[in-house]
């Protein structure tokens, strides 16, 4: 492993010195501003590959990226990151019925443990990761388990100690940043695909690349010959995320703990932050809106199954995503349905709640029912 590392690393150059001193030339006018952005693309993209090839090698080796052996169930999971003792023991046996070992000491918790959430009919999956340390998208204190586990999830919660600076919250943001998440981010609207020979077609104006540094990227990567579509203005490196194609975009909820601890004045400046929920587990302070914020985060919607000449079954909800089809649903029944599938019926679900005198139609899911080529018609899932 220290051959393959020092391999990388003569081939490097070594980037990140160089972009450092590339950076400073720029200040210093040095070097001209658009033959600088070229160079410093083509770093970053280098970066990038090399960087990639450290963290998953292609060649098998034990304990390389693999997570914990934990099975995922439910319909959705959301993992608990932090550094130690912020309290995500915790939280899991406040929100779940496991029993999660707690003490006033670092590293209680040394493997993944779940616990199911069951809210609105949707049953969560929640685990509690052991803490993780700086330098742990590296390897260090099991941290490429940690992030490897995280990557498979749906939501991460990343647990903050409210007494101590935002320096933590950065720090988790780097070292989940180095193994490809990318937190409450979008994946950019990119089309490429390799072909003999292609052009690079932009439908809107790009102020942070020009077709000379895609050009350029694109050739750190040995590509001179594809087509993209470009949708969006996107930088050097969203293209690079493109490009690489491991990325993993998750939504995150950062969850101040500890907020017993602190002043009002604290509480409120941390729970005005974007994507932010303030708690505290000693006290049970904010847990069943944590949850209810859990629920919004994911995206889940409730799909309700109707038979043929019954009424629709309102007590044993679907939970799909938002924006799933009704093939997701026929998936989620029974996989033989896809095959056999004719034609469904979809009704929208509404409740009337008064509101000021008026009657207020408020969507709570939808009824599907679904018909099959076999025999009778099977109740199914609508889109979200």
């Amino acid at each position: 492993m220290l051959r393959y590392v020092q391999t990388l690393t003569a081939d490097l150059g070594w980037p990140p010195e160089e972009m450092a001193r590339t950076q400073k030339n720029k200040v210093r006018g040095r070097v001209g501003g658009s033959a600088t952005e070229y160079h410093l693309g083509l770093l970053k993209a280098k970066l990038a590959k090399y960087r990639a090839q450290l963290l998953e090698p292609t060649t098998k080796s034990s304990g390389g990226g693999t997570g914990f052996d934990v099975q995922k169930a439910g319909d959705a999971r959301v993992c608990l990151i932090g550094f130690p003792s912020v309290g995500k023991s915790t939280l899991l046996s406040k929100m779940t019925n496991t029993v999660s070992e707690v003490a006033a000491y670092e590293f209680t918790t040394l493997t993944a443990i779940p616990g199911v959430i069951e809210y609105k009919g949707a049953r969560i999956q929640l685990l509690d990761l052991p803490g993780i340390v700086e330098g742990a998208s590296g390897g260090r204190g099991r941290g490429r388990q940690v992030v490897s586990t995280a990557k498979t999830s749906d939501l991460i919660v990343m647990m903050l100690d409210a007494t101590k600076s935002s320096e933590q919250r950065r720090l988790l943001e780097i070292e989940l940043d180095a193994v490809g998440i990318r937190l409450n981010r979008t994946k950019p609207d990119v089309v490429f695909k390799q072909k003999a020979a292609g052009g690079i077609n932009a439908t809107v104006k790009l102020t942070k690349l020009d077709e000379k540094a895609i050009k350029t990227i694109l050739a750190g990567y040995k590509i001179h010959n594809c087509d993209v579509m470009i949708r969006e203005d996107i930088t050097v490196d969203e293209l690079i995320d493109v490009l690489i194609g491991t990325r993993k975009y998750v939504p995150c909820l950062y969850v101040f703990n500890k907020i017993d601890a602190i002043s009002l004045e604290q509480v409120d400046k941390l729970a005005r932050q974007d994507h932010s929920m303030v708690i505290s587990c000693e006290v049970g302070l904010n847990l069943d809106q944590l949850v209810e914020k859990i629920w919004d985060s994911i995206g889940l919607v409730k799909v309700y199954t109707k038979k043929r000449g019954q009424h629709p079954d309102l007590k044993d909800p679907i939970c799909m995503r938002k924006g799933a089809t009704i093939e997701d649903v026929c998936l989620g029944i029974h996989r033989s349905l896809v095959p056999n599938f004719k034609y469904a019926l979809v009704w929208v679900c509404l409740s009337q709640s008064p509101r000021n005198g008026k009657n207020i139609e408020c969507a709570l899911g939808k009824i599907i029912q679904i018909f099959a080529s076999r025999s009778e018609s099977r109740a199914e899932s609508h889109r979200g």
